[in-house]
């Protein structure tokens, strides 16, 4: 951690101010994981949209036993939470079963990641923290978006968003995401890598603490290209967009091949990797620290985090999914916060 970002989690900034968690999807094991992440005395003040009569039954029927203190608005969530977890009531989710996605519980799921940001927006949630969606029930129910970060970009009026995935060990920023391999050359512009530069940039200063970031930048063929010998794009895309960066002031390098940057040495030589597509960027991630990766929405007037896995359907009801992931997206939520705090003028 940079000496601003250990400064802002010692100012104890917010710290009063609780984090909104989504339900995500219903049948998957967000709320189980809530419930043991409320366990967990390494857990920041967060309290969870959801049903408080579904939570109940999830603590029980799990055996977990976790109680559930019900609130209705999100400034009780302080004294709320040494008698249980804090639920904030959200209508449409009580039929949820575990393990059975139901396009019928989408309005509930969009409106609590609504209601999230409204949160955020006014300062009664000092963040946005979600819990995996199912897209595919989502957008059964007519969701029009890819998923979590474009709506999120929708909902803060078309700001442009990044997704990063962050551990302590690295940060990856996929400059191109949910797209076929094929298509990924042809998406790739000169001034779609300055502008995800520019805002990976930007959040590194003011979100993580950085006073001067260092970004790597992965080739898209093989070994960079080779010289033009393995496509041309590293060449003729990558390269001039990385010398216009350098020649606003950024610290940047690249394009590197991609299977020698994420070795520790390698590693230690910058503070954001941008990578030209999503495995380049999640493979060495989630092998680094699958359970500590999180997702970070950067580039939104607010902050948001998310656990960097999945629903979880098959086990959903058991009470055996891992609640590290969200503990540490609750946590990096908490720190993104007090260091914006931090840096606001």
């Amino acid at each position: 951690m940079s000496a601003d970002a250990t400064k802002a989690a010692a100012c104890g900034a917010r710290s009063d101010i609780p984090l909104a968690l989504t339900p995500g999807e219903p049948a998957g094991v967000g709320a189980e994981i809530a419930l043991k992440a409320w366990s967990d005395e390494r857990t920041p003040l967060f309290f969870l949209i959801d049903d408080p009569e579904r939570v109940r039954r999830i603590s029980r029927d799990t055996g977990l036993r976790v109680p559930v203190a019900e609130i209705d608005r999100p400034e009780q969530a302080g004294p709320a939470t040494a008698k249980g977890l804090p639920v904030l009531g959200c209508a449409g989710l009580s039929g949820a079963r575990p393990g059975q996605p139901d396009p019928g519980t989408a309005p509930a799921v969009i409106k609590a990641i609504e209601d999230a940001v409204a949160m955020a927006v006014s300062g009664a949630a000092s963040a946005v923290v979600t819990n995996p969606i199912q897209k595919n029930t989502l957008h059964q129910a007519g969701f029009r978006h890819p998923g979590h970060t474009e709506f999120l970009a929708d909902l803060a009026n078309g700001a442009r968003s990044v997704m990063m995935l962050a551990c302590s060990e690295l940060r990856v920023v996929p400059i191109t995401i949910h797209e076929p391999l094929r298509r990924v050359p042809d998406l790739l512009t000169h001034e779609l890598i300055v502008d995800t530069a520019r805002i990976t940039e930007n959040a590194l200063r003011v979100d993580f603490g950085f006073e001067t970031p260092r970004l790597a930048f992965t080739g898209l063929n093989p070994h960079a290209g080779e010289g033009g010998s393995i496509g041309a794009e590293d060449a003729e895309i990558i390269a001039p967009a990385i010398e216009q960066l350098r020649s606003e002031g950024m610290r940047v390098e690249g394009p590197m091949p991609a299977d020698s940057m994420f070795h520790v040495e390698a590693r230690q030589r910058y503070d954001a990797a941008l990578c030209m597509y999503h495995d380049q960027a999640l493979i060495p991630i989630k092998t680094l620290d699958f359970w500590g990766g999180v997702n970070v929405t950067i580039g939104l007037p607010f902050v948001r985090t998310s656990p960097d896995h999945g629903t979880a359907l098959d086990l959903a009801g058991t009470g055996k999914a891992s609640e590290k992931s969200l503990i540490a997206a609750l946590r990096m939520a908490r720190e993104i916060a007090r260091n914006r705090e931090v840096a606001a003028p």
